[in-house]
């Protein structure tokens, strides 16, 4: 066949293609084949890239934004934490949401519900508080706090000064799956006040369960975690247990009724790496998001480079990246991280790699 006659045969079959293609989009209908390796693929492709925020600039645009809107104009004055590989999407990683939020003195964060799971980590301030169904904890740096789906909650201010924490939820996730809710509490700001949270702490927290406890539901009946109890663990187990080759001491805020993760659908930990440790390199399908608490910890990812975390500052870890965090040669490094893997595994997804 001459050059010609087969340059004429490949454009025959090329208007056949097209015009097939073309017949099957008129039914809303595509061939596989175009696509197959990149719907399934041969290992995960987060869109979500490494990033940092930085506390020493992200501080200073939330006080900032103290003067731009009230918390009663915003009902929630709150920067969200976008990632520059998602297009303007509002998320910190592909599933998982973040936002810093400020409350000011004398402020109230009006009562209100949804369908989302969330959880506050406090970085800043005293005085300040949020309630569950009317009970009340106060906000101290470094506390782990759970807001469990479909509760009433409001946050407020009696302190002096600004209080400034970080949100985690799980919106992008409820996005994707079209389950979203949301419900003002229409007769004041605060839901009415039933109790305070260290009477939910002594009755689940010491392994001595009331045998008539009537809690219900997937979330922890506890929802404030101190930071003071658990950076003691973390002294505790420091001297007496060995450490993890990837993730140092590390413990994870547990559900005290099941031994899960206190939030069905994200999983919180604070994790010690020791002074003057590296640990082994790691990676895992879920996207982490990682702040720093004490120390001057360093986080590297393959590919990506090492990035310096100083206290307050928020850094993005997307699924399947290959990490490895360091301590530093002054002091043991602490961080609190949260995450989507408790999706993955009640979806029999979850998979890491560890060296």
């Amino acid at each position: 066949m001459s050059a010609h006659a087969d340059s004429a045969v490949r454009a025959q079959e090329s208007d056949r293609s097209v015009s097939y293609r073309e017949r099957l989009a008129a039914l809303n209908v595509a061939p596989l084949w175009d696509v197959l390796k990149g719907l399934v693929p041969n290992e995960p492709r987060p869109k979500a890239r490494p990033h940092a925020w930085k506390w020493a600039v992200m501080r200073d645009r939330l006080i900032e934004s103290g003067a731009v809107v009230s918390a009663e104009e915003a009902e929630r004055r709150v920067l969200m934490l976008m990632n520059p590989g998602l297009e303007g999407l509002p998320n910190a990683t592909d599933t998982i949401y973040a936002g810093l939020q400020l409350i000011l003195p004398g402020e109230i964060a009006r009562a209100h519900r949804h369908s989302q799971s969330a959880l506050r980590f406090v970085l800043e301030g005293t005085g300040g508080y949020t309630s569950v169904d009317g009970v009340r904890t106060e906000m101290l740096r470094g506390d782990f706090i759970v807001t469990p789906a479909w509760t009433w909650h409001d946050h407020g201010n009696d302190g002096d000064g600004p209080v400034v924490w970080l949100d985690g939820l799980d919106v992008p996730l409820v996005s994707f799956l079209r389950a979203g809710f949301r419900e003002e509490y229409e007769e004041s700001n605060q839901f009415p006040r039933t109790g305070e949270s260290d009477q939910v702490l002594t009755r689940y927290s010491d392994a001595l369960l009331p045998i008539d406890s009537s809690h219900a539901g997937p979330t922890s009946p506890i929802f404030n975690y101190p930071y003071a109890r658990t950076r003691e663990v973390l002294d505790r187990l420091a001297r007496y247990s060995d450490v993890d080759a990837c993730h140092g001491v590390n413990v994870r805020y547990a559900n005290p009724l099941t031994g899960g993760w206190a939030i069905p659908t994200i999983a919180a930990s604070m994790r010690l790496i020791p002074r003057g440790l590296t640990t082994e390199f790691f990676r895992s399908v879920e996207g982490t998001v990682i702040v720093g608490v004490e120390g001057s910890p360093a986080v590297e990812i393959e590919g990506a480079g090492r990035l310096d975390i100083a206290e307050n500052d928020v850094f993005i870890v997307p699924g399947w990246s290959r990490w490895r965090m360091s301590a530093g040669d002054i002091s043991d490094a602490v961080m609190f991280t949260y995450s989507d893997r408790p999706v993955y595994e009640k979806l029999g997804l979850y998979r890491e790699t560890r060296g």
